[in-house]
């Protein structure tokens, strides 16, 4: 028995060695000589969505917390890195130009000064969504919230946030948010090979979060994450504060979704309550559950596929797009769980059922034991 457990781990872990290296050679050799520069930066910004599926995966494909309000955290982080870049593009002693348009003020907003250091606008990307997903988390799991009431806070969360911001026109950009970013520490963004350049940053950032993310899920915390999913009850029974493990899986995830944000904004040159709120959200939900929110491979895919179709598709189907996409939710969820990755699975017990079903001997009608 032990054996073949040996042996099954060996095998696992082989195949995630393969796999890492093709996608490793797929970002970093083929995408760069087979797309053109906008085609890869079209890539860099799906792959920035990819990473917040990959925190999907851990929260809601391992432990069940279906979030609804990943936009919040992608929101945080790419705040945080926007408003560092935009006071670098507006020079020593300037405050940024749409300060200048829709405010009355004359020097930088207490807030602000901050992310003045980019030592501190760089650990702010991760740490404030983490921070924030730790003080939000804390309230919502000692509480048991779960389920749909989970799912509902956290898109309130994210409509939430949206409208401050637009509320906060003179400092945050409003509607528009922050935008014509040129910069990305010191490197122009107008020039094609910096912009090369941010998608190999982003594609390692990717490949290092799916290597992260595979670490916990085959780990101890990441059986006891799926024990909790599975019966809280149980798991408290036995010791274990299942807040506490839920807990870990929300921060982790939210730091995931800050870093892609953050990364997101060099990548795009804007950011924007359009790309936080309810709707953001929910499409970034639908990738990992189209790929299959229990396996990475299958979320990280299906959140590039359906990135991809959205910009494909709506441009040919703007009203009927939207309606596309909540029907493809709902399909993934109703009649195939575990998404497209999940049919490997389905497709490899079925062969295996057929090769020993071929092989049982057939015996004469009364003599089967």
């Amino acid at each position: 028995m032990t054996g073949s457990r040996t042996s099954f781990l060996k095998g696992r872990s082989a195949r995630a060695a393969a796999g890492f290296t093709g996608a490793a050679v797929a970002l970093f050799a083929v995408a760069p000589l087979a797309l053109s520069d906008f085609r890869l930066g079209l890539l860099a910004k799906y792959l920035c969505t990819a990473m917040v599926a990959v925190g999907i995966c851990l929260a809601w494909g391992r432990g069940g917390l279906l979030t609804l309000g990943q936009g919040v955290f992608f929101g945080l982080g790419g705040y945080a890195m926007a408003m560092h870049l935009k006071i670098v593009d507006a020079g020593p002693g300037n405050i940024p130009d749409f300060m200048q348009l829709y405010g009355t003020a004359t020097e930088l907003p207490w807030w602000w000064r901050p992310f003045v250091n980019p030592v501190c606008a760089l650990a702010a990307t991760v740490l404030l969504p983490m921070a924030v997903a730790a003080v939000l988390g804390s309230f919502i799991f000692r509480r048991r919230v779960k389920g749909a009431y989970f799912a509902i806070l956290s898109q309130a969360l994210a409509a939430a946030f949206a409208i401050w911001l637009v509320g906060q026109q003179a400092t945050t950009g409003g509607t528009n948010g922050l935008t014509d970013i040129q910069g990305f520490f010191g490197y122009d963004l107008d020039d094609p090979v910096n912009q090369r350049m941010v998608y190999f940053v982003i594609a390692a950032a990717l490949l290092l979060l799916i290597a992260l993310a595979r670490q916990l899920i085959h780990s101890r915390y990441g059986e006891l994450l799926v024990a909790v999913r599975d019966s809280e009850e149980r798991v408290r029974f036995l010791g274990y504060n299942p807040a506490n493990v839920k807990l870990v899986a929300y921060v982790v995830a939210a730091g995931m979704a800050g870093l892609a944000g953050a990364l997101f904004v060099p990548a795009v040159g804007i950011i924007s309550p359009a790309l936080i709120g309810i709707v953001p959200s929910i499409e970034l939900v639908i990738g990992a559950a189209v790929g299959g929110r229990a396996s990475l491979a299958g979320a990280v895919l299906g959140a590039i596929a359906v990135a991809w179709a959205r910009t494909a598709l709506s441009e040919e189907f703007p009203a009927a797009w939207t309606y596309f996409q909540g029907l493809l939710f709902i399909v993934a969820l109703a009649f195939l769980p575990g998404g497209v990755a999940s049919l490997v699975g389905i497709a490899r017990r079925h062969r295996a059922s057929r090769v020993s079903g071929d092989a049982a001997p057939v015996l004469p009608v009364g003599e089967a034991a």
